[in-house]
This record gives C-alpha cells, sequence and structure tokens, in this order.
C-alpha cells in the first residue's frame, strides 16, 4: 500500500494566489521590478529561493508560508463551511446587512448638500469681484 502525495509545487501555488487576488502576471512583474516572462518562469517553478518567495508574498499580500501551505482544497472547505443552510453557492449567497434605500437617500442628501455648498461658494466669489 503506497500513499500518494501531491508535489508542493510552489509555483503553481503563487499562480493560484495571484489569480484569486485578481492580479494579472504582468501587475506581478511590475511590482517585482521584472519581466512577464520572468514571472511565468516562476510559475512554472516547482522551487523558488527564498528570499524571491519572500517578495512575491509582500506582493501578493500573504505570508510566505501562507504560499508554501496553500491548499485549494482548504480553500473550498472554507468558503462551503460558510454557508450556514448547506445551499450552494450562488451571487446571492451573502444577505446585505443594510437596507439599501436607506444608503441611496443618504447618498442623494450628500449630492444635496454638495450641489448647496458649490452654490454658496460661487456666490462668495460673485460677492468677493
Amino acid at each position: 500500500m503506497s500513499t500518494f502525495t501531491k508535489p508542493n509545487h510552489i509555483g503553481r501555488k503563487i499562480s493560484r494566489i495571484r489569480e484569486l487576488r485578481d492580479m494579472k502576471q504582468e501587475a506581478l512583474a511590475q511590482a517585482l521590478g521584472t519581466s512577464q516572462q520572468t514571472v511565468s518562469a516562476i510559475e512554472n517553478s516547482e522551487t523558488i529561493d527564498d528570499e524571491k518567495l519572500q517578495a512575491i508574498a509582500e506582493i501578493l499580500g500573504v505570508s510566505a508560508e501562507g504560499i508554501k501551505n496553500f491548499s485549494e482544497e482548504a480553500v473550498l472547505n472554507i468558503i462551503g463551511n460558510t454557508l450556514s443552510d448547506g445551499s450552494i453557492i450562488t451571487g446571492n449567497a451573502y444577505n446585505c446587512n443594510f437596507n439599501p434605500l436607506d444608503k441611496v437617500v443618504e447618498l442623494y442628501e450628500r449630492l444635496v448638500q454638495a450641489e448647496k455648498d458649490k452654490v454658496e461658494y460661487l456666490e462668495n466669489l460673485m460677492k468677493g469681484k
């Protein structure tokens, strides 16, 4: 009986975290001060030196250990366990904890106040001439 363990492919983990952060290779390359081709080579590498890994981790907003221990299954388990009723994840999985109409009214009041401030400012400018 043999146990199968997945290889710890750091490059793939970096690629997946970058994708989850909605970051393109070009953006990561620019932050690292390198080319997109270099980032592609890094993501295809099974191992990466610790200094480069630390720099990439800082840019991605995670720790180097977070990259090393990243697991797609763990992410899916966290997402699955946050739904209390066991429903299928849809675009409406999270409930709004405020009344959207209240927010619209609040924004409208702020817009009206900004316009009043603008009119007052312009009137003061006209009086100054």
